[in-house]
């Protein structure tokens, strides 16, 4: 890339650059400017500038092709601003082609500086934007032969809206919130309940949830609230309150984990069916098409072949109340032969056969699958796997805990994907949610356990 200085450059030179407008470029500028306006996100805000239905970009982000065209082509590299003046006429929408042309009008070679008429119109000769830059030209050649843009990506995240989608017009389910004692555990419950998804039943000792109410700011005055003495009796009471038939949700609080599923797996007093109890993680990344089940990632350690054959029908259920009619399950190993010497391999092809013979029913279940045979069609047509999950999963059943929670975890982490989760083969849906859990988070996990709820209760998949 070569530049131009202030005494090669000509009345009437020109610059052009065209860039198609998409969401990540959308995404990107948002990200930079800090412009987070909805009518660049949401096709459907009211907005008269929403004229075709289709979302309408930064008008800004058309003005910024005219500094590339300075700081890279003309005058090029050693270019600064010294001063802007732009006209918007129509702002740009995603799938336009916009084109944007600098002209040089003037010189100030006393001033070292150069005028500009800038001008970007859409594939339609619509005009964007129209106006002057003024520029110190640089002095000196520069040749830059190493300019690589930096490589940016942006993730677009779609599952929790679709979730919240999918519980409109789904009435609000009672649920049973053990201890919910401190800000966040609270904050969730109630953001829930504002949002239509839960109505919540409060088990916690009563003056200290009201401290934490009062010095959160919430206003929790409208909601029931059942006294109890700790942590442990608030578990126990609120799976009492579901065996009483007044909840068909149960909510961990900021209680520990084991203390909430002693209360729902006891064999008198419990909430236990003849399945055993699994969680599933419902993860929205950002890279695969559709939302990914993993399981199970929380409850049961090195579960045996009748206990994942229970993970695998619990799961498909829950698929089912997703909306996924016909849930494609990958029993996932480190390879996707039946090897006697890896174990995962040999309940794989059980849980199959379980399956052809109604066992396990409602889903497509093939394994043992590779992680990147069961997520990648590509990676399953190299290695000639003909299979109607393989490359295109829902579930993903992990041989033990570790290898679920370290998958669901990697997929937090590194493919910055959404995750929420629920517990499942009880009498009705836990949201078991971390310590570590925000509020997107645990709304997520209510809408989840909210559809899930509904089905059990009608036995109708919400729409």
């Amino acid at each position: 890339m070569n530049n131009r200085i202030l005494s090669e450059i000509t009345i009437g030179e020109q610059a052009r650059i065209t860039r198609k407008l998409t969401e990540k470029e959308i995404d990107l500028f948002a990200i930079v400017s800090g412009d987070l306006n909805p009518t660049h996100f949401d096709q459907d805000y009211d907005q008269p500038a929403h004229d075709d239905g289709r979302v309408v970009g930064h008008s800004m982000w058309a003005g910024a092709l005219f500094s590339g065209l300075l700081g890279s082509l003309l005058p090029g590299s050693g270019t600064t601003y010294k001063r802007q003046q732009f006209d918007f006429y129509h702002p740009p929408h995603v799938g336009d082609t916009v084109t944007a042309i600098i002209t040089v009008t003037e010189k100030l070679l006393e001033q070292g500086t150069v005028v500009f008429d800038c001008k970007a119109t859409t594939e339609n000769n619509t005009v964007v934007v129209q106006g002057t830059a003024e520029v110190y030209a640089p002095t000196e050649h520069i040749h830059n032969s190493d300019a690589i843009p930096p490589d940016a990506n942006v993730s677009r995240h779609d599952g929790y809206a679709q979730l919240m989608a999918g519980c409109k017009g789904l009435s609000a389910v009672v649920t049973a919130v053990a201890h919910p004692c401190d800000e966040l555990s609270l904050r969730g419950a109630v953001e829930a309940a504002e949002a239509g998804l839960i109505t919540p039943v409060f088990i916690a000792p009563e003056q200290r949830l009201r401290d934490i109410a009062a010095k959160a700011g919430l206003d929790i005055s409208h909601y029931r609230h059942v006294d109890a003495a700790h942590s442990h009796d608030a578990a126990n009471k609120a799976v009492a309150l579901i065996r009483a038939g007044d909840a068909a949700m149960l909510m961990k609080g900021s209680l520990h984990t084991d203390e909430l599923l002693s209360a729902v797996v006891a064999s008198k007093t419990g909430l236990r069916t003849e399945r055993r109890i699994s969680h599933v993680f419902v993860m929205d990344v950002p890279t695969y098409p559709g939302l990914l089940l993993v399981t199970d990632a929380a409850v049961n350690i090195f579960p045996d072949l009748l206990t994942k054959r229970d993970i695998c029908q619990n799961a498909i259920e829950l698929a089912h109340s997703l909306g996924i009619a016909e849930p494609r399950v990958a029993i996932l190993s480190a390879v996707e032969t039946v090897t006697p010497t890896i174990p995962s391999t040999i309940d794989a092809a059980a849980l199959c056969k379980m399956a052809d013979r109604g066992q396990i029913t409602g889903g497509i279940v093939d394994g043992p699958l590779a992680m990147d045979n069961a997520i990648s069609p590509i990676a399953a047509r190299q290695k000639g796997i003909e299979s109607p999950v393989a490359g295109r999963a829902h579930i993903l059943l992990a041989p033990d805990l570790e290898a679920a929670n370290i998958l669901a975890k990697q997929l937090t982490f590194l493919a910055q994907a959404d995750a929420s989760g629920v517990v499942l083969g009880a009498r009705v849906p836990i949201v078991l949610t971390s310590r570590a859990d925000n509020i997107h988070t645990r709304m997520a996990s209510c809408a989840v356990a909210m559809r899930h709820a509904h089905r059990l209760t009608t036995g109708i998949t919400p729409s």
